[in-house]
């Protein structure tokens, strides 16, 4: 990534003010006026079509982590915006989930479509479950959640590898997400999470 500085100097001549302007580093790669503007490269790393990043948000105490943990899962929702992206995870991903403000908690893989959480059926022990019916530190409700668009949608998740949010993984420079779904192309990492999962890439 280039990086300059720029300088500015105030000044006055005959009751006129100026203010200039230096660039500590000049800028060899300016066009002249006129010429075809110059392609930008993509720096955005390609993604390999299997890994995705999920935020789990404790923020509001309405999900906890350590349900998802034990009942093999991850969740979003009180907002289309939230639960829109949870339900693009796609059958066989690998998800990468991140606690805002703690860091990586887990990897896992997708084994079933996104449900409404009062439809939602996690694995206990072999059978199918319905999540609303165990026993869960978060309550998973919303005001307004008869709707679909304010419900908290689930998507079940056979774990590789957790530890709990006191353990969770952060290093500067690791990816994090404002929406709860999305596709994790950067390796940095993908490499530091199976590094300290103990995981085989």
């Amino acid at each position: 990534m280039p990086i300059n500085v720029v300088f500015f100097r105030h000044f006055e001549d005959n009751g006129a003010k100026y203010l200039a302007r230096t660039w500590l580093v000049e800028n060899e790669g300016q066009q002249a006026p006129g010429a075809a503007p110059a392609r930008q490269t993509k720096t955005r790393e390609a993604w390999n079509g299997s890994d995705w990043y999920v935020a789990f948000g404790e923020d509001s105490g309405t999900r906890q982590w350590a349900d998802g943990q034990k009942y093999g899962f991850v969740s979003g929702g009180g907002g289309a915006w939230f639960s829109r992206t949870l339900k693009n995870l796609p059958i066989g991903a690998r998800v990468f989930v991140h606690i805002p403000k703690a860091g990586y908690v887990g990897v896992g893989t997708v084994i079933g479509e996104a449900r409404r959480f009062d439809e939602a059926l996690v694995d206990v022990d072999g059978v199918e479950t319905p999540l609303q019916s165990l026993p869960l530190v978060g309550s998973y409700r919303h005001e307004g959640d008869d709707e679909d668009d304010s419900a908290e949608w689930v998507v079940p998740v056979e774990w590789t590898k957790t530890v709990p949010r006191e353990q969770a993984v952060w290093k500067n420079g690791m990816f994090a997400n404002q929406n709860t779904a999305a596709k994790l192309r950067q390796k940095f990492t993908i490499e530091q999470v199976t590094d300290v999962f103990g995981l085989d890439d």
